[in-house]
């Protein structure tokens, strides 16, 4: 059977199946390399120039305790990175189904959506700041 127009299943799922391969060689690597011992990776420049902790800040202590399946430390370390995760799993899945049926993906989250997301990221950030978000820091 001649490949469609679009490609065949393989060629079409190459990209998404890279980008797996990619994802998971990194969390394979912050799994295996502990981000809680210091000297492995570098320090946050926020962090480290302001004492103030950024919405990433904790992000690689929670890949690290996802990877080894501790939920509730991946939570504490850093929410909204766990909800990146698993935001990524459903995205790539809709992708890859998409793909193997020949359909366009269209990531269209429109304006309202992307400044409800900036701000919910500027406003974990200030609190995870103030004196009560201590229980942000990671």
């Amino acid at each position: 059977m001649p490949p469609t127009p679009r490609g065949t299943v393989f060629g079409r799922l190459a990209v998404p199946a890279g980008i797996l391969a990619a994802v998971v060689a990194a969390f394979a690597y912050v799994g295996t390399v502990d981000p809680n011992e210091p000297g492995h990776y570098p320090v946050c420049p926020l962090l480290r120039l302001t004492g103030l902790y950024c919405p990433g800040c904790g992000g690689l202590r929670s890949a690290h305790a996802f990877v080894h399946g501790d939920l509730v430390t991946a939570l504490h370390d850093n929410a909204p990175a766990v909800a990146a995760y698993l935001g990524f799993a459903v995205l790539w899945t809709v992708w890859v189904v998409r793909a193997a049926r020949g359909r366009p993906v269209r990531l269209e989250p429109g304006a309202v959506r992307l400044w409800a997301l900036g701000a919910f990221l500027l406003v974990f950030t200030v609190v995870r700041n103030l004196p009560f978000g201590d229980r942000l820091h990671p």
